[in-house]
């Protein structure tokens, strides 16, 4: 198991490998369809006032219930379609489930950002969590987006894309 500290940086990410555990301490972004595509469309000025700060940051795409937070699809349309802005503007690592197309891929690599996934093991990931705060969206309940600090059990997951790789894409996959 690697541990990664946000908010990561560029070294950290370059040492990873499809196929990699991972178990990421530190700030956790998390939000879904509702929220993601809203957050890439934020001006540097808007994120700032709101205490948002992307560079080096890992989003989570999950909603955050009292039943827990688990993984949502990553390849709806509203989640992917954010992930290359996100990841240009700073992600580092973006969380979730599911295949991402190719060209999804492709951006991850030239923003030097990765794609991890985590099996919906909700009630592991949730006891991880020490403290949770709404940094935005709050009409969206669930779906807003959060700021999720783990504890020393850390957000496991496991590198699905990476360097213009996927996992995905291997024999058998």
């Amino acid at each position: 198991m690697i541990t990664i500290h946000t908010p990561v940086n560029a070294a950290d990410v370059q040492r990873l490998r499809v196929g990699d555990c991972i178990t990421i301490l530190g700030d956790v972004l998390a939000g879904r369809d509702a929220v993601l595509p809203r957050l890439a469309e934020l001006s540097d000025e808007e994120l700032a006032a709101l205490g948002i700060c992307l560079r080096g940051a890992v989003i989570f795409h999950t909603a955050v219930s009292g039943a827990g937070i688990g993984p949502t699809s990553s390849n709806k349309v509203e989640i992917e379609g954010s992930i290359p802005a996100l990841a240009e503007r700073g992600v580092r690592i973006h969380v979730g489930k599911g295949r991402l197309k190719a060209e999804t891929v492709d951006a991850l690599a030239r923003a030097g950002s990765i794609f991890a996934v985590t099996p919906p093991v909700s009630a592991l990931q949730t006891r991880a969590i020490l403290e949770q705060e709404v940094l935005a969206f709050p009409e969206e309940g669930m779906e807003a987006l959060y700021r999720l600090r783990m504890g020393e059990d850390g957000l496991s997951a496991i590198v699905a894309i990476a360097h213009g790789q996927s996992i995905f894409e291997r024999e058998g996959a």
